[in-house]
């Protein structure tokens, strides 16, 4: 059996320039479609919000229900790395945060996601204390999408592109082990991914970062409503069935085949 996608492996990735590849997933069936299509990180995303609940946006996510979720998939998986958001309001404080962290781990998380940057050093340090692995997200913050109004492009003037990378490079010194890049432009994702030593896994940030992660129903063209995001792809309408499809991103994913420069801002 191959060997169990590791946090310093993941590391490693980035140092040889393997990509990774990641896909949100929420339950055990499909995470055993993940284990079997070479999946590296699985991501139990507050995204179920949206595509598992019928909500319009991830803030009404419990942490109860994101624990129940990760339960189910890890008892789906072996090899994939399991990550966990954690959900909005859960990790205000640092006490707040590592409690709410040790319920996602106990349920079989083996890192923990949450978004912001230099308001969130605190709350990085006490979990990294800890030794619960923390992956940062930066860009668009679907958990303060009240505040933003809408989901759009972020860090495309000079000024928002600079914080960004400052907050990319504090969060790496606070002490995260994987950062999410969200709806940046490319060339702003390409110089994040160059100037830390942690691997960056983007979602509508370009074809430079060090992997990509996808939501599962959005590779299956199952939109939740309207049309989808640009980065989007539907890998099932080449044909086949759902475990060829991931198989397919997977693929595409590694080959540096996917995003293209039309799927990227």
């Amino acid at each position: 059996m191959t060997a169990p996608i590791t946090v310093p492996e993941l590391r490693a990735r980035k140092a040889r320039g393997d990509k990774i590849a990641c896909l949100t997933v929420y339950d055990a069936t499909f995470a055993r479609v993940l284990e079997r299509s070479g999946v590296d990180v699985a991501l139990v995303g507050d995204s179920l919000g949206v595509v598992v609940q019928g909500r319009p946006a991830t803030v009404a996510v419990t942490l109860e229900q994101m624990a129940y979720h990760v339960g189910c998939v890890r008892r789906g998986l072996e090899r994939p790395l399991v990550l966990a958001d954690l959900p909005f309001a859960s990790y205000v404080h640092p006490h707040q945060a590592v409690a709410s962290a040790a319920e996602l781990v106990r349920a079989g998380a083996q890192m923990v996601k949450l978004e912001g940057g230099r308001q969130r050093l605190e709350v990085v340090k006490a979990l990294v204390a800890e030794g619960i692995p923390v992956c940062g997200h930066l860009g668009l913050l679907p958990q303060s999408i009240h505040r933003l109004g809408r989901y759009r492009v972020q860090g495309s003037d000079p000024q928002a592109a600079q914080r960004l990378l400052e907050d990319a490079c504090l969060l790496e010194e606070a002490g995260v082990d994987l950062l999410v890049l969200e709806c940046i432009p490319a060339t702003l994702a390409e110089a994040v991914t160059a100037e830390v030593a942690v691997p960056t896994i983007g979602i509508g940030a370009g074809p430079h970062c060090d992997g990509q992660v996808l939501v599962l129903h959005d590779l299956l063209g199952l939109w939740f409503e309207g049309r989808p995001p640009r980065f989007v792809q539907d890998f099932l309408a080449a044909g086949g069935g759902i475990e060829e499809a991931v198989r397919a991103y997977v693929e595409a994913v590694r080959q540096g085949r996917f995003p293209t420069a039309e799927q990227s801002y």
